[in-house]
């Protein structure tokens, strides 16, 4: 593993790998397209932006909808470089069980989704974020848009608590640059990024991206190695035409960590630094690749077309030792310190082919002007999930150790016994397909006042393929889903918006006995309140918001990779999202969210007996939680500085379903600085967790807790040219 990371640290020092530059990293907040737009000289090409999907040309400010943005330039400064940790950064996003660190998983406004799979996400406009990648990391990223609230009627198959989208760093037509950027950090972390963006000719240009990462964790055994390549090719045909193709191809080697366990309520049981698991699993193996092509064309100043495909396979492998959830085989409920484990092995794999096109324009009628998006998108999801595990048996049979696979987690000895070998639980394909048309107008009915009318035709089929059982499931569905939307500018700094949508997502996968699941059916309301301030200096959202869906699922504890459906549930709150500059030069950056996310249903669970009772709260949702940091740019000795820092707080949460045990509340502070060394050669530096705090990033049970990182400091420079 050392070997290979030299080897691709050398390769970043040829240039061929990638980190964003603050003074090449631009980042527009209120404008429909991206921040590609590049006028050059008169006997150049003038290459139109990179477009967002699904968004037309509007201003942010102008869509009903609450939308916050992270740029490139935040996601530098707090050094986050994984997609999990750069969301922290809004308060409506909850993280949420990771599949022992090995994939996304967030709730947007309480609302998680499929919990067999990770949390899906948009890349450019693409369904991204479903297959099994590993966690992503934000190498290459010029922007996370978190889109909360209702917008189902537009992009489909989405949570009603929101999407977020990542927009990627693109070639840059008729540009030369570079950066390189080299990091050490606490647990021997070694990390090494790179961006060059090549002008082969005035219309064709070259960006190549990418990260190699190794070193240490502050878990016991547990190291990380993981890289990735990320380049970009864009061409101009014309002034008119853009051509994109961006390639993803990313690795991580890395244990399987369930954390720690809890036991009556005692954060303290073990250390937070304790691994349960086996190290003579190895490492799991998540790797990913994917292909898109986008095309764009300008008819005019008025009329565009956008269209698109994109391929993603995804695979997942590896062995585990988890802790049994089950009481009856579980002695540790007993002695309060023999854990008896599972030994699981894992092979998912997908491939998800999407592709779309839509047409977006601005016509008048009489005295009405009409912002107009139609399209339409096919989506194919292969899921494949090789499942196995060897489960200890009943405490009542008084098993040995060694059959109860036993470890102690006082005193903790790794090796004690053979590895035992998983049996078959699972092996089962979802193929789903879904097509769907979209139509959207914005109607300008004064200069301050603007509707929105639009609706969705979802028309999706399933089909499971058990192939332990032989049992063959199929399900096909359609459904419409309406949105409406007004926008009124009160005074030139506050508009006030109001939106309402239906959604709809058909549920991937069966429940032990092979039945498909009824299709997730939602309905959102949101309003709120938008501000601009000292000339755009200074954004605000205030939103209120309420949120109810059906045939929602939960993970069935006792079958593994299979689900149960837990009936009704229902979303509401509050948030606030401010981010700008004061004088003085300081950027500020605020999020709050109150979230109130309960089960609507009652539902007794048959294999274990927990109660799920109506208003009961939802897993790893907090009531309240903010996010706050500022920074100042100054000057030391003639050389730019900058110096910042911020507070995140988590109240209180759910940590397993139908039960009485909750993860406590944390205070979390962070400082960042940097200052240019050289023309062109900046030193940053980090402190995460300052007060060495003790927090829980999320959990499934009280055996399977994630225990956050402790205080964790990173030295680096970057290097522009």
């Amino acid at each position: 593993m050392i070997p290979a990371f030299h080897a691709a640290s050398a390769l970043c020092l040829l240039g061929f790998l990638l980190v964003p530059s603050p003074a090449l990293a631009t980042t527009e907040t209120d404008e429909a397209e991206t921040v590609d737009e590049l006028a050059q000289s008169e006997e150049q090409i003038v290459v139109i932006g990179v477009r967002q999907s699904y968004r037309g040309d509007f201003a942010i400010s102008e869509i009903p909808q609450s939308i916050d943005v992270i740029d490139a330039v935040t996601l530098e400064e707090n050094n986050l470089i994984r997609l999990n940790d750069a969301l922290d950064l809004n308060a409506s996003v909850a993280r949420q069980n990771t599949l022992g660190g090995l994939w996304d998983s967030f709730a947007v406004r309480g609302f998680a989704g499929d919990e067999n799979i990770p949390t899906g996400y948009l890349v450019n406009g693409f369904n991204g974020g479903r297959g099994f990648g590993g966690e992503r990391d934000t190498a290459g990223i010029e922007r996370i848009e978190v889109l909360k609230g209702p917008a189902a009627a537009l992009l489909g198959r989405g949570e009603p608590g929101g999407t977020v989208n990542l927009v990627t760093k693109q070639a840059r037509i008729g540009d030369t640059f570079g950066t390189f950027g080299a990091q050490f950090g606490s647990f021997d972390r070694i990390r090494s990024e790179a961006d060059v963006n090549l002008a082969i000719t005035d219309g064709l240009s070259a960006r190549l991206i990418g990260y190699v990462e190794n070193g240490d964790t502050f878990r016991d055994t547990v190291e990380e190695y993981r890289w990735g390549f990320l380049p970009s090719i864009g061409l101009a045909i014309g002034p008119d035409t853009r051509i994109t193709y961006d390639l993803e191809k990313t690795r991580v080697e890395v244990p399987f960590d369930r954390g720690i366990v809890v036991l009556d309520g005692d954060f303290d049981t073990v250390p937070r630094n304790r691994y349960l698991g086996e190290p003579g699993d190895g490492d799991h193996i998540a790797r990913a690749e994917g292909h898109s092509l986008r095309v764009q064309h300008d008819f005019n100043d008025r009329w565009n077309v956008l269209l698109g495909g994109s391929i993603r396979d995804t695979l997942l492998t590896g062995s585990s030792s988890d802790p049994e959830l089950a009481v009856s085989r579980q002695p540790i409920f007993r002695d309060g310190r023999s854990l008896s484990r599972q030994r699981r092995s894992r092979v998912y794999d997908s491939r998800q082919v999407v592709v779309r096109g839509e047409v977006s324009g601005t016509f008048m009628t009489g005295p009405l002007r009409h912002r107009i998006l139609i399209g339409a998108d096919h989506d194919e999801f292969d899921n494949l999930q090789d499942f196995r595990r060897v489960r200890p048996p009943s405490v009542s049979s008084n098993p040995s150790e060694q059959a109860a696979y036993i470890i102690d987690i006082l005193d903790p000895v790794y090796g004690r016994f053979p590895l035992p070998v998983p049996l078959p639980q699972n092996n089962r394909l979802d193929k789903q397909k879904s097509t769907g048309f979209f139509v959207q107008d914005q109607i300008e009915l004064t200069n301050r006042l603007q509707v929105r009318f639009g609706a969705r035709y979802d028309d999706f089929s399933l089909r499971t393929e058990n192939y332990l059982t032989g049992v063959d499931s199929e399900r096909k569905d359609d459904r419409i889903s309406p949105q409406f939307g007004v926008v009124y500018e009160i005074a030139d700094p506050v508009t006030f918006y109001a939106a309402y949508s239906e959604g709809f997502r058909a549920n991937i996968g069966t429940d032990a006995a092979g039945r498909i699941f009824d299709p997730e059916i939602s309905k959102s309301i949101e309003a709120g309140v938008k501000l601009t301030l000292m000339n755009g200096a200074l954004t605000g959202t205030f939103t209120v918001y309420q949120l109810e869906k059906d045939n929602v699922l939960a993970s069935d504890i006792n079958n593994p990779g299979f689900s149960v459906a837990i009936g009704e549930a229902r979303s509401r709150g509050v948030e606030l999202d401010v981010n700008g500059r004061l004088p003085g030069d300081i950027h500020v950056r605020l999020s709050y969210a109150y979230v109130d996310a309960e089960s609507r249903s009652s539902v007794l669970d048959p294999n274990f007996s927990f109660v799920i009772e109506p208003g009961d709260p939802l897993i790893n949702i907090p009531d309240h939680s903010f996010n706050v940091q500022a920074s100042k740019t100054f000057r030391v000795a003639g050389r730019a500085a900058k110096l910042g820092g911020g507070v995140q707080y988590v109240g209180e949460r759910l940590g397993a379903t139908g039960t009485d045990f909750f993860l406590p509340d944390h205070t979390l502070f962070r400082l960042f600085g940097e200052v240019e060394l050289f023309d062109d050669v900046t030193l940053f530096g980090t402190v995460a967790n300052l007060f060495n705090a003790d927090w829980y990033a999320n959990s499934y049970s009280q055996l399977w807790v994630q225990p956050g990182a402790p205080r964790t400091a990173t030295l680096g420079f970057r290097a522009d040219f």
